[in-house]
């Protein structure tokens, strides 16, 4: 028998509707370049999204058309992530930590047609403009300067709409927003997110046996709106009714504790440096801010020790362990606590928190080994191979990536795990040789292939070392070719002129007359990380 249920479209408008009727007075804070506060509320948002909205669609935007935001948290960039849907087109998060080379890039496969970006992020959009041919330029000015020159104010959208204006209808399936990889296994590459698919991940996160999140919290993300969409947390947000906080470029843990004290958030979330140092902030300064009680943590982007955990639950602060990849909306595990943990005693609870938890409803994983899927036994390896209705099912514009789902339509993550009999989930390496530093990921190959390309390097392998900040940095193993000596400095310099940006220089260089080899010619990575295991800035003298 058929049901006779009604096929309502799971649209991102129903979202920003409800909030702006139901939840009009709900603040979002935005924190600006100077710390200067702006308050806006969500009946704002609905208010300044569909002026941006009709504004997009005057200016040509057709469905589907992807509109670029180069953006710090705040909230413009919230308008934008829920203006440019309405309109019918797809928001496409520019990351302004990458190389302007490869920002230009992106931009270009994306066929990005409009770019709205921050007044105060101008001097880095010069250092690609000539690559690219956005149509238009909308800047939002931070700092209250006045926009001149060829770009358009973003202010000057924000008319009030036509009386009886409506958005064109949308299908759950049409795009609403796009991300790009890391690009850590060859060219960045795009995912599209569908409505359905951030409707459904939205709905999946706010639950209480995930991030728990409701109309009754203030809600904290310091992970960028353009990192795989501040994993989903300004929708949630915004179907719930939570009050947001914005961070913009102020994320050390002095500015964000001050914000967490003011503005009374009661969840927050990032990757584990900066969890690391607001850790080390508080134990520093006892009694200096007075957070809420119970204060939730999100961590994600890398694993979070659990030495950290149960530090930061001493300073009334809960870790909740996430895993998740731009190819997953982001969201796929949660790490909170099963009920039939609570009997096994407290060492059996953290060492479930330290692992990256279990699946979230409707996304389903499986460990797969060289013989097929391997026993939920928490000892067997395999990679992890994930499904559900926010996990990508292709690329953009990318067929040569195809082997990243198995013909029975799996996503290969490309991380190796164990699955314990409870269904956590524990990454205990990659199948790359990828270093995440800070929660973003550094291409150990472009790396090498940049140093082999040094008149005087002969081979070159980058491995990770680990950091106490920054959990993992690169360190480069070099054979320099013969007569020729190394000098640190000079192959810094040198991987900046490749268009290496900088927060991916490897810390030292390591010389060595040859690099171990496997047995196929391939480097012996494996080798070298047990040779330089104890490997420091300081016992380098670098």
């Amino acid at each position: 028998m058929v049901a006779t249920m009604m096929n309502a479209q799971l649209s991102l408008n129903h979202i920003i509707e409800r909030a702006g009727t139901l939840f009009a007075d709900r603040e979002i804070v935005s924190q600006m370049p100077d710390k200067s506060v702006r308050r806006h509320t969500y009946a704002d948002l609905l208010r300044r999204s569909r002026s941006l909205a009709n504004a997009l669609i005057d200016a040509g935007l057709q469905t589907g058309d992807r509109v670029a935001t180069l953006m710090w948290n705040h909230h413009a960039h919230l308008e934008a992530y829920h203006g440019v849907p309405m309109a019918g087109g797809v928001y496409h998060t520019l990351n302004l930590r990458l190389a302007p080379n490869d920002i230009a890039y992106i931009v270009n496969h994306a066929k990005d047609r409009f770019l709205i970006v921050d007044d105060v992020l101008l001097k880095l959009y010069a250092a690609f403009a000539k690559d690219v041919s956005f149509e238009k330029v909308f800047v939002v000015s931070l700092t209250d300067a006045p926009v001149d020159g060829p770009f358009v104010s973003y202010e000057s959208l924000m008319a009030d709409v036509p009386a009886g204006w409506a958005p064109p209808p949308v299908d759950e399936n049409q795009g609403a927003g796009m991300c790009y990889t890391s690009g850590t296994t060859g060219k960045p590459k795009g995912v599209i997110y569908s409505h359905r698919a951030v409707a459904l991940h939205s709905m999946g996160s706010a639950m209480t046996d995930t991030l728990a999140i409701s109309q009754h919290d203030c809600v904290l993300p310091m992970v960028p709106m353009f990192h795989a969409n501040a994993w989903g947390l300004p929708f949630t947000c915004a179907m719930v009714g939570a009050k947001q906080v914005h961070p913009g470029p102020h994320l050390d843990p002095v500015s964000l504790l001050d914000l967490y004290e003011r503005e009374k958030v009661t969840i927050s979330a990032g990757v584990p440096t900066v969890w690391i140092g607001i850790q080390q902030t508080v134990s520093q300064n006892p009694g200096k801010w007075t957070l809420q009680p119970d204060m939730r943590m999100v961590v994600g982007g890398s694993a979070a020790p659990e030495a950290m955990i149960r530090d930061m639950d001493k300073l009334g602060m809960r870790v909740i362990h996430a895993w998740g990849m731009t190819e997953t909306t982001p969201l796929g595990s949660v790490a909170n606590v099963k009920q039939s943990l609570i009997d096994k005693g407290e060492d059996a609870q953290y060492a479930a928190r330290a692992k990256q938890g279990i699946p979230v409803p409707f996304v389903e994983i499986r460990a797969v080994g060289e013989d097929g899927p391997v026993a939920h036994d928490g000892q067997a390896m395999g990679e992890l191979q994930v499904r559900g209705p926010w996990v990508a099912a292709s690329y953009f514009d990318f067929p040569e990536a195809n082997d990243r789902w198995t013909d029975d339509g799996w996503f290969r993550t490309g991380d190796v795990v164990t699955i314990d009999p409870d269904g956590y989930i524990k990454i205990t390496d990659r199948t790359k040789d990828l270093i995440k530093s800070g929660g973003e990921w550094i291409s150990s190959v472009d790396l090498e292939n940049a140093l082999m390309g040094h008149q005087d390097i002969a081979e070159a392998a980058v491995i990770a070392y680990h950091h106490d900040k920054w959990v993992e940095r690169p360190l480069a193993v070099v054979v320099p070719k013969e007569g020729r000596t190394v000098d640190a400095g000079a192959l810094s310099d040198f991987l900046i002129s490749q268009g290496i940006a900088k927060w991916w220089l490897p810390d030292g260089f390591v010389v060595k007359d040859a690099i171990p080899r496997t047995s196929t010619g391939k480097f012996l990575k494996a080798k070298l990380r047990d040779e330089l295991s104890d490997w420091t800035p300081e016992s380098s003298g670098s």
